[in-house]
């Protein structure tokens, strides 16, 4: 069983009390023995078996957040005058270390509850977001040089100074990663793991990257991570004169809240909220790969905030498109976590699947399959963790946004598949769907297949809602240099875009060096103005 205390000024701290993790396909076999045993451990109760136990982490008191603020600060001071090539080092070292972990950090996200498909997806995000080309643009980006007229000026992103980062529990291992971002850009880090899952984050953190900053001499302060009750953490933060930034994930509502509070206390919010992705399929795609990439609506049940929530498909193929994509689907069972055919995990707003699938219905949406909650075998329950994969047409693109699975992000596994009404003027339609994506109130990804370049690159142009765009590709797949994260709407908040976690955790400043001849007015707009007036 690993056991991880909270880190604090480059040391151990014991919490107050023990948090404890078990496996969570134990819970899937006997739910209730499992939160018994759960409950008997943090209650410092003698268990006859800790077979299924995984870790345990400590949780702290608040007097332990206010320490990790007090040793960021102290750190910060210090930390941001690294050079950039040695905290470039540090990351690419974290990379490099996290690619010769990564099985043994999936196993960690296997245990939290993560299908191993996606526990790979994850992590492949991980290395992605800091690795060599990513670091190395970061490096472009935080520091320019220019000489016009024989001048030198520089253009430095200097460091905000003390970054805090909360994660949320669905996947807080692989979201605190930005974190390591604002490292590279001189800020030092306050982590809080989740009370529900904490392991990830604290592997990521305490095992791979302290030691990593410890051999390279950063200051003790530059990383904490602590563990606690989150409103009171977020309350401690806002309040603070030592905190600069908030790196917040969650439901939009909560996080524009805290956006506001942010503004208000003189702090800077970096927000990931919710999404509401769309999936274009026109006439002239490759079906079979589109069906492919949209079958990445049920990774995790569609528990994702970037994957695709619903689809657009061109009225003259949609009956070919579905036919083959519901074929797909029907492969798509619940399972355990560890079971590497797996997608689906239990479902958290089961109410929610069958309020939104009611409504549609109600609407004149058609069920083309699923519907169903589940057990862990597939069979039909009223108990059951699971909802078997559901795909809903909607019929006609103008008044489906009146149904909530269309116009509201879906955390669950329910995909409305909308088809336009028939046409035969492609030009209009086109400009009708990029409109209509236009008009998401979230902004996270959008996706479009065509083999038409011309439709591709009309499509590029005209959708400017969204951080990224994707054009016959992976829906989740990731890129080196374009970021994994970040949006506008009510996925970014109004100042969203695609998320630079080292960039946005900074400040643009401007640096002339001049030759100690003081000049006010610019020798050459002078000599500019006299020719004009001669």
């Amino acid at each position: 069983m690993r056991s991880y205390p909270q880190y604090i000024d480059g040391k151990d701290v014991e919490g107050t009390r023990w948090t404890y993790v078990l496996r969570a396909s134990a819970y899937l076999k006997e739910n209730r023995p499992a939160f018994n045993l759960k409950r008997a451990l943090e209650l410092g109760r003698p268990v006859e078996s800790t077979e299924n136990v995984v870790a345990r982490c400590a949780v702290g008191a608040p007097e332990d957040n206010d320490r990790a603020l007090e040793a960021a600060r102290r750190a910060s001071r210090t930390f941001r005058l690294l050079p950039l090539e040695t905290r470039s080092q540090i990351v690419l070292e974290f990379n490099a270390t996290l690619a010769e972990r990564a099985e043994e950090l999936i196993d960690i996200l296997i245990a939290e509850g993560h299908p191993r498909r996606l526990a790979q997806w994850e992590v492949s995000g991980m290395l992605r977001c800091c690795d060599e080309p990513t670091v190395r643009w970061y490096e472009s980006q935080l520091h320019q040089e220019f000489a016009p007229a024989g001048n030198k000026l520089e253009l430095i992103r200097k460091p905000d100074g003390v970054v805090c980062v909360n994660p949320p529990q669905n996947a807080a291992g692989s979201n605190s990663t930005l974190g390591v971002l604002a490292l590279l850009a001189g800020n030092a880090l306050v982590v809080k793991a989740p009370r529900t899952t904490p392991l990830s984050v604290f592997f990521v953190y305490r095992e791979i990257l302290a030691p990593i900053l410890e051999k390279h001499g950063a200051p003790s302060g530059t990383l904490n991570i602590i563990c606690g009750h989150t409103e009171q953490v977020l309350r401690t933060w806002l309040a603070s004169p030592l905190v600069d930034d908030i790196m917040f994930f969650g439901d939009s509502a909560a996080g524009l809240k805290l956006g506001e509070e942010c503004l208000r206390n003189g702090k800077k919010a970096i927000l990931e909220l919710a999404g509401n992705d769309g999936f274009v399929v026109w006439k002239d795609a490759d079906l079979e790969a589109a069906a492919r990439a949209l079958e990445e609506s049920f990774y995790g049940s569609s528990q994702i905030c970037m994957v695709p929530k619903y689809a657009i498909v061109h009225p003259d193929v949609a009956d070919r498109f579905l036919e083959i994509f519901v074929a797909r689907v029907a492969d798509i069972q619940p399972g355990y976590p560890e079971n590497p055919e797996i997608l689906l995990s239990p479902v958290l707003k089961v109410d929610g699947f069958f309020d939104f699938l009611s409504e549609a219905e109600t609407k004149g949406a058609r069920v083309l399959i699923g519907g169903k909650r589940v057990d862990v075998d597939g069979e039909t329950s009223s108990t059951g963790m699971f909802c078997l994969p559901t795909v809903v047409r909607v019929d006609g693109l103008t008044d489906s946004r009146d149904l909530s699975c269309v116009r509201e992000e879906t955390f669950f596994p329910l995909l409305p598949v909308v088809v336009p009404e028939a046409t035969t003027d492609d030009e209009a339609l086109l400009e009708e769907i990029i409109d209509f994506l236009n008009a998401n109130k979230y902004g996270l990804r959008n996706s479009v297949w065509t083999a038409d370049e011309e439709t591709a690159h009309r499509f590029a142009d005209g959708v400017t809602n969204g951080g990224l765009l994707k054009v016959n590709d992976s829906h989740i797949g990731f890129n080196s240099i374009l970021s994994t994260h970040g949006g506008n709407g009510l996925t970014g908040g109004p100042y969203g875009e695609l998320n630079y976690a080292g960039l946005r955790t900074t400040h643009l400043q401007g640096i002339s060096w001049g030759d100690g001849d003081p000049r006010p007015l610019d020798s050459q707009i002078v000599s500019a103005g006299e020719r004009v007036r001669s």
